[in-house]
């Protein structure tokens, strides 16, 4: 025959507010476009206007952005929408990441 122990402590688990997590997922996430060696800076641009509708002054402002700073945000959204932007952005032959924001 058998004998049945109970157990001396009962398992603890630590949990975090509910609050928190639906805060990170909340929090917006970018679409980043980096600087890269490869594609004109005039076929960045328009890109920017085929993709994502900017007019031509705003998509030059983010490709000089890309150019002199590095990299520059092109749009913002949710994961979903910045995923789909990134694949976009891949397809043109961009580089592109995304990030959430802080």
């Amino acid at each position: 025959m058998e004998r049945m122990t109970t157990p001396v402590h009962a398992e603890q688990t630590q949990v975090e507010p509910l609050g928190s997590d639906v805060a990170a997922e909340d929090k917006p996430w970018q679409t980043v476009v980096w600087n890269d060696p490869v594609n004109l800076m005039s076929y960045v641009t328009y890109v920017f206007q085929k993709l994502f509708g900017y007019s031509r002054d705003h998509a030059t402002k983010l490709m000089l952005d890309v150019h002199h700073k590095g990299k520059a945000i092109v749009s913002s959204g949710t994961k979903d929408k910045c995923e789909g932007d990134v694949a976009r952005l891949h397809a043109a032959g961009l580089w592109a990441t995304m990030e959430q924001t802080t």
